[in-house]
């Protein structure tokens, strides 16, 4: 009996050694470097690069940064170190990451950025949004909204940057502010929440509602930065709706505040489909084999490739999100992941 019992066990020994490899078999392993784990986008890109990676067959793992630029470099030559088949980052500091960059490619592993572009040396792929066409969005909604009140297109606006040494919110500002040049009667004040902190632009907020009263419309970079807003509003004794306010990225925080009344928009960034443009080119990424220009398919949105000196670049567009559409679940705030799978790029 124990003759049987050891063989049978040998047998099924003998059948994981087998099985487990082969189920757990894909392409290679991915790391993502997130900056921060502070704020919905960021959570939720982890949960959308993860699923997507999965679908075209890699396994992903993620690393947090806590927002400190030696933390990532240290990630950045630990996982080096590891060869992995490709890096993901979205880079804590521009320029205090570029040596890493060149490095992990020295060392024949492609690096993608991910929602933070990096001009200032090559990468492999670059996913971001739109970001100046998302300030052209926020400045057609802003001028809709100021004609809807004065029946022209005037008034006062505070803009609540980002962090100023962010190209995502530097970005946003220059193509709000040059649409907003054809409205020479509109007033627009802009100050930056240092480090994206929700505290700053409460504060920014509450001291310009002192000094300007008169403020029609508040534009904030971050769905983040427009919760700090409202309880700045709500301390003023103001009720919603009383100042206009919009913001972008389309957190779930920010359609809440659509429900509740605070925010009239919100100017969508496309998580979903930043993150499913990385995994169908992937492939690609990975075999380094050529990835041609052009428009593509990315979840129902065309992204536009480009090839520029620093790499192949794809640009995703944002929506306008109103009370009217805030329930639809293709925005990712609204945290229903697109259902069917994505394929690689041929």
């Amino acid at each position: 009996m124990r003759r049987i019992m050891l063989f049978v066990l040998g047998s099924l020994m003998l059948g994981l050694a087998i099985i487990t490899p082969a189920a757990a078999q894909t392409k290679g392993l991915v790391y993502y470097l997130v900056p921060t784990l502070n704020d919905e986008f960021q959570t939720g890109s982890v949960s959308a690069l993860e699923m997507f990676l999965k679908q075209v067959g890699y396994e992903m793992k993620a690393l947090n940064a806590d927002n400190k630029t030696e933390i990532q470099q240290s990630q950045m030559n630990d996982v080096i170190a590891l060869k992995p088949a490709a890096i993901i980052l979205a880079a804590v500091d521009f320029n205090a990451l570029k040596p890493s960059i060149e490095k992990a490619r020295a060392a024949g592993i492609p690096v993608v950025e991910f929602d933070r572009q990096i001009t200032s040396t090559p990468s492999d792929f670059t996913s971001v949004a739109g970001t100046i066409e998302i300030g052209h969005i926020a400045a057609a909604e802003a001028e809709k909204m100021l004609a809807t009140k004065y029946g022209s297109v005037k008034g006062k606006v505070l803009q609540v940057l980002g962090d100023p040494g962010d190209p995502y919110t530097l970005d946003i500002q220059k193509g709000f502010e040059e649409k907003m040049k054809a409205f020479p009667d509109v007033t627009i004040i802009s100050l930056p929440a240092l480090q994206w902190e929700a505290s700053n632009a409460g504060t920014i907020v509450s001291d310009q509602m002192l000094s300007n009263p008169d403020i029609d419309l508040i534009f904030l970079h971050a769905a983040s930065l427009s919760v700090a807003a409202t309880a700045s509003l709500e301390a003023a004794g103001k009720q919603p709706g009383e100042v206009m306010m919009m913001s972008s990225n389309g957190a779930p925080v920010g359609l809440d505040l659509i429900r509740r009344g605070w925010l009239n928009v919100e100017v969508e960034q496309p998580l979903y489909a930043q993150a499913a443009a990385i995994a169908m080119f992937m492939d690609k990424i990975v075999g380094k084999q050529e990835i041609k220009a052009g428009e593509y398919d990315v979840i129902g949105l065309k992204g536009v490739l480009t090839n520029e000196t620093w790499g192949p670049n794809i640009q995703i567009p944002g929506s306008a999100i109103t009370k009217e559409n805030v329930d639809d679940p293709a925005f990712w705030g609204n945290q229903k992941p697109p259902a069917g799978t994505i394929k690689s790029v041929e």
